[in-house]
């Protein structure tokens, strides 16, 4: 008796820490995306914006990088939302 116990207290204890495991793994994804998204924006919007790398930022090119970093989040979300949308008529969430 005690031995099935034990092997059915074991597979519950893997089986919390495959969901454990699972969510930190989520977790780090979403850090990794959050950072690619990131270097995204500043490769994207730096080849915009700074004509000549100095040591410091004029008013219109920080103007230009606020700009063009809130549009890329506009277009951003606009893209995700529209996925979303389209997952839901399709029955796909």
């Amino acid at each position: 008796m005690s031995d099935s116990f034990d092997s059915f207290s074991s597979g519950l204890e893997n089986k919390s820490g495959d969901k454990e495991l699972q969510e930190f793994l989520m977790v780090e994804k979403q850090k990794a995306q959050f950072n690619a998204q990131i270097h995204e924006f500043n490769d994207f919007c730096w080849d915009k914006c700074v004509d000549k790398p100095s040591n410091k930022l004029d008013s219109k090119t920080e103007t230009c990088l606020t700009n063009c970093v809130d549009r890329f989040i506009d277009v951003s979300l606009l893209i995700t939302n529209r996925f979303s949308q389209l997952l839901q008529k399709s029955g796909g969430m």
